[in-house]
This record gives C-alpha cells, structure tokens and sequence, in this order.
C-alpha cells in the first residue's frame, strides 16, 4: 500500500536575499520530477512568497506564520485572507522559536489553528516538550493539543497536521539531539490518544502526525519507518538543496 508522506521546508529566516529564495526553489523543484508519493511543502520568510509561488509547480507554499482577524490595525502581522491570495496551502503554528523567542501563548496558537481551519487552510500545529525526563511523553504535550483545539468542531479536523517538535531536539537549540524513532512513535500514539479523547477514535486514528527536530538525510527513513510518522517538518537540512532532495526521494522510496 503506497502512503503519501508530507515534507515540510522550514526555512526560517533564511535566505537573505530573494534571488538565493528562488535559486534554492528551483534546485528543490527541479528535483522532485520523479516524485509521486511525496507532497512537499515550501515554508520561506513572507516577503520571499510571492517570488517563489512564481516558481513552483510540484511542490505547495507555506507560511510560517498568520494572524487571526481578517483584517484592521495591526501592524506587522499577515492574515489567512492574504495569504489565501497568494495560494498558501499550509501555516506553520505555534512553532516553539515563536513559543520562546516571541511569547506566543496558547490562546494565540489556538485562534490561528481555528481561523485557517475555518477558511480552508491547513494549520501545521506543532507541539512538543522543552525537557524530557524518562521515556513518558510529557503531559504537557497534551495540553497543547488540547488548549489548540478547544471547541473547534470535528468536521474541520481533516485539514489538521500535528508536528510533534520536541524542542531540545531542535537544531538551533542548545545541545540538540534528535530524538529516536521509538520515542517519536511514543509521541505519536500518545498524541494520537488525545485527540481520540477530544473527538473520537475515527478522527484520532486520522489526523496527519509529523516529526519536527534536526531531520536530516540520516535519520529521515527511520522516523518514517520504526516511528510511524507521516511525514518531517525539516529546518536547516532544507536550506541544502541536495540533502532536502535526498530527503524526498527517502520519502518517496519508504512510501511505495
């Protein structure tokens, strides 16, 4: 049975120039002419959208962020309508350098995910622990899902992928490690769990899981093998052009 995995390009930052934006789009777009089973989504800063929709055709845009009114004064954010205007498919929330960096709360996390929810987008909500101790998943974790989709109705939920990104597992993070396989499978049935107890086993059973946290060429297939999950939200391998392809073109070879 083929499965159809989603790779995520989280670019952050990064380039710092619009030509280096598109150049790195093109390698990447160039590459997936062979894929089928893979659906890829590209995630640059805001101001490099416009130029790279203008480029891509197999792979889908994201942003990486979003604010929850439609419009009014609010100076420096980017709403749902105008980034529907540009075709963005997908919005990173909740991501934990906003969390950490910037303040984000739950409350805000949790109008994002429902106002794109609502207007046919596709929320990448990420959860994930700032310390593990032992093998449990933190309840925390849970928490997130839950404050993240407090009364927002089941019907919406098949637009909905979860990235589990435990932080200390986050490349830009002090002593960074990836987490394994077995730990990450244990995330994904516990999250998996509670969001079965929020909506019932049908919707928790389908709900897009991915792994977030210094994804790279190495241990790509094992996340997707031994750990289950659907897919990678990848942060600096991505800015690579070989290595996000390599990474792709794992996807694609454990997904036939």
């Amino acid at each position: 049975m083929t499965k159809k995995y989603l790779i995520v390009a989280n670019w952050k930052m990064n380039p710092d120039a619009p030509g280096r934006a598109v150049l790195l789009a093109n390698k990447i777009e160039r590459s997936l002419g062979r894929i089928r089973n893979v659906e890829v989504v590209l995630v640059p800063p805001f101001p490099f959208l416009l130029p790279i929709a203008a480029v891509i055709k197999r792979a889908k845009l994201g942003a990486q962020n979003v604010f929850w009114q439609d419009c009014g004064p609010y100076t420096g954010e980017v709403s749902w309508h105008q980034l529907n205007h540009i075709k963005v498919d997908y919005v990173i929330v909740g991501h934990s350098e906003r969390k950490l960096f910037l303040g984000e709360t739950d409350e805000m996390i949790h109008d994002k995910v429902r106002v794109l929810l609502e207007n046919d987008m596709m929320p990448i909500l990420c959860v994930g622990e700032r310390e593990r101790i032992g093998d449990d998943i933190p309840a925390i974790v849970g928490e997130q899902i839950k404050a993240a989709l407090k009364g927002i109705k089941k019907n919406l939920l098949k637009r909905l992928v979860i990235a589990y990104e435990p932080i200390w597992a986050i490349s830009t993070m002090p002593n960074a490690r990836p987490d394994t396989p077995a730990s990450a499978f244990r995330a994904l049935i516990y999250i998996r769990k509670v969001v079965s107890e929020l909506y019932g086993r049908t919707v928790g059973d389908s709900v897009r899981i991915i792994y977030g946290g210094s994804v790279n060429v190495k241990n790509i297939q094992a996340f997707l093998e031994e750990g289950q999950m659907q897919g990678a939200l990848v942060g600096s391998a991505s800015l690579d052009a070989m290595e996000f392809a390599e990474i792709v073109m794992i996807a694609s070879r454990v997904g036939k």
